[in-house]
């Protein structure tokens, strides 16, 4: 191993992965390159357009802009680990549903940064569309124009964005339903 580069461990989708990588290699030509996960797509390589967009540690991450040694250690999951086996995730499931996806290049980074905006919206984390944000005041509704806000890093060339609003709502009632099926009926506040 040189001094220019790093070997480095990343728990992916799930599964320990070990990999000697460039020092400056981001952790999307990681994915892509050295693990051989292309559902993580190359778009715009500036951080601007989403299409590169994965969980790191639960949380959305443009991963073009994450350098692969800057996250050793992390929990990255890209589309290919979204769905349980052969159930797809809600959010899979709605883009399908709703044709959230036309050309399909944005569609693995819509999907992976609508699975946290869902998350994020339930965990009660405002937007900058969000009125009232006190932290007493709750988890605004997820309309469309939360749901805008809310995926605005990710931009579909194809205009599907009307489609895409209605896949993500449809997901986040899916996951309102499971939630409140998961704590025994009753509605639980954060």
């Amino acid at each position: 191993m040189s001094h220019h580069s790093s070997t480095i461990s990343l728990r992916v989708n799930g599964e320990d992965r070990s990999l000697t990588v460039d020092n400056r290699t981001t952790l999307l030509d990681a994915l892509r390159d050295e693990l051989d996960l292309v559902g993580t797509k190359k778009g715009c390589d500036q951080g601007q357009c989403g299409a590169c967009t994965v969980l790191l540690d639960g949380k959305r991450a443009v991963s073009c802009l994450q350098f692969a040694v800057g996250v050793d250690g992390s929990e990255v999951t890209t589309v290919e680990g979204i769905a349980d086996g052969d159930r797809l995730h809600p959010v899979q499931q709605a883009f399908l549903d709703f044709d959230g996806y036309q050309c399909g290049y944005c569609t693995p980074g819509q999907i992976c940064s609508a699975v946290a905006v869902i998350e994020e919206h339930a965990a009660g984390w405002p937007s900058a569309a969000t009125e009232d944000v006190r932290p007493d005041a709750g988890a605004p509704p997820l309309d469309a124009a939360e749901i805008r806000e809310r995926m605005s890093g990710n931009l579909c060339r194809c205009g599907a964005h009307n489609s895409i609003v209605r896949a993500v709502a449809q997901a986040a009632t899916m996951h309102e339903a499971e939630s409140t099926v998961s704590h025994g009926g009753t509605e639980v506040s954060a």
